[in-house]
């Protein structure tokens, strides 16, 4: 059996179609069937047989299509780290929206400055696709909230910022003049957040999920802009407290006594485990434990850093 063999097959069995691989694979129809049937030969099992709706995988075909998936990404990460070792490769980080936001442009750009070859794709994702993207290597490293591994995949976690978030609101807001309020005083205002929303996953969700009912959320496009958004009187913010504490101090917005508030929250650097985390993935995790790297968190509290031209910042979900 030869890899041509084994990916031909992994793409048969993803797609459900010998038609649609050969597309995907820019080959004729006659060279799928071909190499599958090369396969069956070498294993001696049929793999699938085709029906009505596309193909059905035979128990033999099911363990053949999970390994070749595995050994075609195997084949994907050797040729990259073998470019890793022959130039400078590109690092692929995935960050939550708030993270990404924040703090992951002032990072990545530290981080390219102390390694200068070093080429970064910084992608946006939801906390509920990071496992995903690490255990099927469409990301190197994930920076926000850590992830819930898959299963079967082991993932190695670092944190490398501690933060707090309050409820904040304009001074004319009907929230602003309470001296203490309740979990329930907050049934029925409008909530404020970035594009995700109150991240899944994130401790302001287990603290949110706490409260009488689940809150109106009114996601824009930025926390920048749900900023702007409250100091208009617009609805309240679960704001990260070191971004609002000049408009608080100015009494531009208001902080709002609620019960359980400040709620602090972690960031976390996460690759994969069991060795499969290539090395420029390991050495920016290492990087954010760093002073380095702490200096670069605290010098840009409220805006992500301009990105380098090694920096390629894209949406992902």
């Amino acid at each position: 059996m030869t890899f041509t063999q084994l990916r031909t097959f992994a793409l048969v069995a993803e797609l459900g179609s010998l038609r649609a691989a050969a597309a995907a694979l820019g080959v004729s129809e006659p060279a799928v069937s071909a190499a599958v049937a090369a396969l069956r030969t070498d294993l001696g099992d049929p793999l699938f047989r085709k029906t009505g709706s596309g193909i059905a995988l035979t128990p033999g075909g099911r363990a053949l299509a999970s390994r070749a998936r595995e050994l075609v990404r195997l084949a994907e990460r050797t040729r990259r780290e073998v470019a890793h070792a022959t130039s400078t490769g590109r690092l692929r980080v995935l960050a939550t929206a708030a993270c990404a936001e924040h703090v992951a442009g002032a990072v990545v750009e530290a981080f390219t400055r102390r390694v200068p070859r070093a080429a970064v794709d910084l992608t946006v994702g939801s906390a509920d696709c990071a496992a995903a993207a690490l255990a099927e290597d469409e990301a190197d490293i994930v920076l926000g909230l850590r992830p819930t591994p898959s299963p079967g995949h082991l993932l190695e976690a670092v944190p490398f910022l501690r933060f707090r978030r309050v409820l904040v609101a304009a001074p004319g807001h009907p929230l602003a003049a309470r001296p203490s309020l309740s979990a329930g005083d907050l049934a029925g205002h409008r909530w404020l957040a970035g594009p995700a929303g109150i991240e899944p996953g994130s401790a302001e969700e287990r603290w949110a999920s706490a409260l009488d009912g689940p809150p109106e959320v009114d996601a824009r496009d930025s926390e920048g802009e749900a900023l702007t958004a409250a100091r208009r009187g617009e609805g309240v913010l679960l704001a990260l407290e070191h971004a609002v504490r000049d408009d608080v101090a100015r009494g531009v917005l208001v902080r709002l006594p609620v019960e359980g508030t400040p709620v602090p929250g972690m960031w976390w650097a996460t690759v994969a485990g069991g060795g499969r985390a290539p090395s420029a993935a390991r050495a920016l995790q290492r990087f954010l434990t760093t002073p380095d790297a702490t200096t670069a968190l605290l010098s840009r509290p409220q805006r992500p850093a301009r990105a380098r031209p090694t920096v390629r910042v894209e949406l992902w979900s």
